[in-house]
C-alpha cells in the first residue's frame, strides 16, 4: 500500500501540472507506480514538478526515475569505441551500442550518437515499464591497465561488487589494498622530497 506521502506527492504534482485526479484515477495512478521503489518515485515526482508542462502521466514519472541507469549522454560517454577499451555497462547500453556499431564502423559518429540516443532511450523506457532493475556487467578490452581502472571505478560507484570485478581481473586489489598502496606512494613521495 502506498504511503500518505506518496499519495499527497502525486496529487500535488498533478495539480501543479494542471490536472486534478478523481479518487479512482489517483488510486490507479499510484497503483501503476507501485512497481517502483517509493523513494525513487518521490524523486521522480520532484523532477516532474520542475520539468513537466501539461497533464501529468505515469510515463512522465517513470521516465524520470533514478533507477541506477545512466542518462543518455553519460551512457554514450562510457561506450567502448575500440577493441582496446573496457566498459562496465547496462543491458540497455549494450543493446543500443549493437544498433549503432555499423555506423561507428563506417566512421559516422554523429549519426551513431543520434541513433544511440533513440535506441538507448527506447530500451531504458521498456526496462522501466517492465520494472526490470538495472543490471551492470563488464566487457573487457585488450588494454590491461584500462580493465583495472574501469573495474575499480565500477566498484567505487556500486555498479559491481569487488568480487564480481575480481572474477574478471583476479589481480584487482581490494579497496583497503588500493588505499594502502596510495598511502605508500604518498609516503615515498614525501620522503624523496625531504632529501
Amino acid at each position: 500500500m502506498a504511503s500518505i506521502e506518496l499519495i499527497q506527492a502525486v496529487a500535488v504534482t498533478a495539480e501543479l501540472c494542471g490536472r486534478t485526479f478523481s479518487e479512482a484515477a489517483a488510486r490507479m495512478f499510484v497503483q501503476d507506480l507501485s512497481l517502483y521503489p517509493e523513494a525513487a518515485v518521490l524523486g521522480a515526482l520532484t523532477r516532474c514538478r520542475r520539468e513537466v508542462r501539461g497533464v501529468l502521466t505515469v510515463q512522465d514519472v517513470v521516465s524520470r526515475l533514478d533507477d541506477g541507469r545512466p542518462g543518455v549522454d553519460e551512457a554514450w560517454a562510457m561506450l567502448p569505441f575500440d577493441e582496446q577499451m573496457s566498459v562496465v555497462w547496462t543491458d540497455e547500453m549494450s543493446a543500443a551500442f549493437g544498433v549503432v556499431r555499423p555506423l561507428l564502423r563506417e566512421g559516422d559518429r554523429t549519426a551513431a550518437r543520434f541513433a544511440f540516443r533513440e535506441a538507448y532511450a527506447k530500451a531504458v523506457n521498456a526496462a522501466r515499464d517492465a520494472a526490470r532493475p538495472v543490471s551492470w556487467w563488464a566487457s573487457l578490452g585488450h588494454d590491461l591497465e584500462g580493465q583495472s581502472a574501469v573495474l575499480r571505478e565500477a566498484v567505487d560507484k556500486g555498479r559491481l561488487t569487488l568480487q564480481q570485478a575480481q572474477e574478471k581481473v583476479p589481480q584487482l586489489p581490494g579497496a583497503a589494498k588500493v588505499a594502502a598502496l596510495a598511502l605508500g606512494a604518498i609516503a615515498r613521495i614525501e620522503v624523496s622530497h625531504d632529501h
